[in-house]
C-alpha cells in the first residue's frame, strides 16, 4: 500500500486460484494488552516475540498470525502480507454461509483496545485504506466490510464498543 511501512510476516500462504477477495475484516490488537507503541505487535506477526518479556506473552507461545495492515494510534501504516496473499487474522471464522473467511478477506488491525476510543488519525488511514482497497477490489462493498467479532461471535470481540462504526461509514460516504 502506499506509503506504508513494509515488514513481511512469513504468517501466510496462498489465496485459492480465482477467488476473489470480497470482505474487510477489521481488528484491533495491542501487546501487552492496553500497551501502545511497543514495537511488540511486528515482532508477533513475525514471530519473533520474546515471550519471557510480559506474562501475558506465554499464552502466544508458537501462536503463528499476522494481518495484512497495522494501522498505529498516530495513523501510521504497517504493511505485513501482500494483498494477494492470505494473512492469517480470522482463524475460525464465517461470513455469508462462507467458513475460512481468511481465504477472501482482507484484515486490518487497529492498535488498541475495546474498551478505548480509536484516534483521529486511525479513522483518516483506515478510511484511506478502505477507499483504495474497495476501488482495487470491487467485490468488497457495504455488506463485507464487518468487524473480528462479526464473523467470530462468541469467540472475538473486536474491533470492539469503542470502534464508531457510524463514523467510519459516515466518512466513506457512498463508497460503501
Amino acid at each position: 500500500m502506499r506509503g506504508a511501512r513494509l515488514v513481511s510476516s512469513p504468517n501466510h500462504s496462498a489465496r485459492p486460484d480465482d477467488l476473489e477477495i470480497e470482505l474487510l475484516v477489521i481488528h484491533n490488537i495491542s501487546l501487552p494488552p492496553g500497551e501502545f507503541g511497543t514495537g511488540c505487535v511486528d515482532d508477533l506477526f513475525c514471530n519473533r516475540l520474546d515471550i519471557d518479556a510480559h506474562p501475558f506473552f506465554q499464552q502466544l507461545t508458537d501462536l503463528r498470525v499476522s494481518a495484512h495492515l497495522l494501522i498505529e494510534r498516530d495513523g501510521r501504516i504497517t504493511q505485513f502480507v501482500p494483498f494477494d496473499r492470505k494473512a492469517w487474522h480470522a482463524g475460525e471464522s464465517r461470513f455469508a454461509g462462507r467458513s475460512n473467511c481468511n481465504e477472501f478477506s482482507i484484515g486490518i488491525e487497529l492498535e488498541g483496545t475495546d474498551s478505548e476510543a480509536f484516534t483521529d488519525a486511525q479513522y483518516a488511514s483506515l478510511e484511506q485504506a478502505t477507499q483504495l482497497l474497495m476501488e482495487y477490489y470491487p467485490g468488497i462493498g457495504r455488506q463485507s466490510i464487518v468487524g473480528h467479532s462479526d464473523i467470530a461471535p462468541g469467540r472475538k470481540t473486536d474491533p470492539g464498543p469503542c470502534f464508531d462504526w457510524q463514523r467510519y461509514r459516515d466518512a466513506l460516504g457512498q463508497s460503501i
